[in-house]
């Protein structure tokens, strides 16, 4: 699970970079400021989720589910998050109704708190 965390952090990271220069340059032309601030908010919170897995496959020892948690809700919840606003973002654009991605949204992000939220209940019991 270690190697895991840290490769789909690193994964993440990268991800964040290509993807946020292509908003920067590609699609500053073709979707609205509205669409275009959607799209970096969806690249700034893939980029914290890929800080948050490289410091805690780094933190963690993995050998609690609780801490394997900790990883799989960051993995899935920036997957749904992210990934979700980067397709209602360019619906216009792809001529698509992509609507139903709206509530899987929400769904990502409270993934992503709990990640965090897990993250500090293992600070607190281990005193780190």
């Amino acid at each position: 699970m270690k190697t895991i965390t840290l490769v789909f952090g690193a994964i993440y990271g990268m991800l964040s970079v290509i993807l946020g220069a292509f908003g920067a340059h590609a699609l500053k032309k073709i979707l609205s400021v509205e669409r275009l601030e959607s799209f970096e908010t969806g690249v700034r919170y893939q980029m914290y989720a890929a800080f948050f897995l490289l410091i805690a496959g780094y933190i963690l020892k993995f050998d609690t589910s609780s801490q394997k948690w900790i990883s799989i809700l960051m993995i899935a919840g920036t997957m749904l998050f992210s990934f979700s606003i980067y397709f209602l973002s360019l619906q216009d654009y792809l001529g698509a109704n992509l609507k139903f991605l709206g509530p899987i949204t929400p769904l990502g992000g409270l993934f992503m708190i709990l990640a965090w939220l897990m993250l500090i209940f293992y600070f607190v019991k281990n005193k780190i």
